[in-house]
């Protein structure tokens, strides 16, 4: 016999009234603000349909329930509004905002199909997803722009399995993968899943001369400048930057000849120091080269004393100007990118990389990325002068995504019935209305 008693939790009453809670209010969503305007974002930008039309589905169209194309959005708009795990779907798959989302208007696809998506990418997907982050990049300037910094970093990806391809790396002390990143401003340009066994710029040359060529295809005239940490100087990228007419500016590990050639003004500064008791900063520039170096570059000294001592900072660079002003507003701006990584790790789970496969994880890295890529347009363009066009995903994610709401669907049409309390309603408003321009 069915058992028809709704199981409920109990609380402690409000004066006279009981209070209970139970899980049969029907199609109530908790995401409706991010799969909607995720959705709308996705129509106007049209970033997961060119992904889609770029990769090869080698399956039986006859058979096929769920195009490319819906389960890039199911699973990427899936990573944005916080679910990392396939296995999340098994669930996600009948909420109807995220069917809405992912223009579907019953179940959407199942863990193991989303898995068997993945599983089938290869070096081509790879490929041909980094060419449309690139195209879209492009496609995102009216006007062609004067000058663009190329930031270049790499990070560590723990991993705790047997997946193909890992290795134990010495400095983080642990089994990861060490994918590279570039981004030029908030915009994400390149991620590239790499083996940690490997110096931390390798491939880094290869991608930059890809990256120009590209960009200097569209735009002849721009000026590109490469920016990166002590770990991409290395004397080949230099050269070829030397040779190709870009810019850059890189810091250079500390070594003797360097500290003694900042002598004068790491004397200055300690003396400063002594004098104010607050920590002090002197720049100075000179000439040097690297053993390898087949002639010699400005490199800027920044001579520090603090309260715990020295602390001398030294980059290279070709550009021209003033060496505080390089320093302080070109080099160390090139911290906002660390900032971008940490998103896509923290709160777009790009270090989800547990697959057993080696591209099926690199796949997990580019769907982490086209989540970022979304959140980012969202940010620039239906966000711009509000006060959430400079928050972090996950701060978006909780402000701005997590609405509740009541979806009711007719053969007419889907009413999301958003609630009645919620603080930012003005400004999803204005997000809507500028997705739909």
């Amino acid at each position: 016999m069915t058992n028809c008693t709704r199981k409920q939790a109990e609380f402690t009453n409000l004066k006279s009234k009981k209070v209970v809670a139970d899980f049969g209010g029907g199609d109530i969503t908790s995401d409706a603000g991010g799969a909607l305007l995720l959705r709308q974002a996705e129509k106007k930008f049209g970033l997961l349909k060119e992904v889609a039309k770029s990769i090869e589905d080698p399956r039986d169209q006859a058979y096929v329930r769920h195009s490319q194309y819906s389960m890039l959005m199911q699973r990427v708009f899936g990573i944005a509004l916080g679910y990392e795990d396939l296995n999340d779907h098994t669930s996600l798959r009948h909420d109807l905002a995220m069917q809405t989302g992912a223009d579907k208007n019953d179940s959407l696809a199942s863990p193991a199909t989303l898995g068997r998506l993945e599983n089938r990418a290869d070096e081509k997907v790879a490929w041909a997803v980094h060419q449309v982050l690139v195209d879209k990049f492009i496609d995102s300037f009216d006007e062609p722009p004067e000058e663009l910094i190329l930031d270049f970093d790499a990070t560590d990806d723990p991993v705790h399995g047997k997946q193909e391809g890992r290795f134990f790396h010495g400095y983080y002390n642990h089994y990861c993968f060490l994918p590279l990143y570039v981004f030029c401003g908030s915009q994400l340009l390149v991620s590239y899943l790499r083996q940690s066994n490997i110096d931390g710029a390798k491939h880094a040359w290869a991608i930059l001369s890809l990256l120009v060529k590209r960009l200097r295809q569209v735009w002849p005239n721009v000026r590109i400048v490469f920016r990166g940490d002590s770990g991409f100087c290395r004397h080949r990228m230099l050269d070829w930057c030397d040779r190709n007419d870009v810019g850059y500016v890189a810091g250079i590990a500390k070594n003797n000849v360097l500290v003694t050639e900042a002598q004068a003004w790491l004397e200055l500064a300690e003396e400063q120091f002594k004098q104010t008791e607050k920590s002090a900063r002197v720049f100075g520039e000179f000439l040097y080269a690297a053993k390898e170096w087949k002639r010699r570059r400005r490199v800027i000294a920044k001579a520090e004393h603090l309260q715990k001592g020295s602390n001398p900072r030294f980059v290279v660079t070709n550009l021209e100007g003033d060496k505080q002003m390089i320093y302080e507003q070109i080099y160390c701006a090139r911290g906002d990118m660390e900032n971008r990584i940490k998103e896509q790790q923290l709160g777009l789970f790009a270090d989800r990389t547990s697959a057993s496969k080696w591209w099926a994880n690199q796949m997990r890295l580019l769907l982490s990325s086209l989540a970022y890529v979304l959140v980012d347009y969202i940010r620039r363009v239906a966000l711009q002068g509000t006060e959430c066009a400079t928050m972090q995903v996950w701060t978006l994610r909780n402000r701005l995504f997590k609405i509740g709401a009541v979806i009711i669907r007719n053969t007419r049409r889907i009413h999301f019935m958003l609630s009645s309390a919620f603080p930012l309603k003005h400004i999803f408003m204005l997000a809507t209305q500028r997705l739909r321009c």
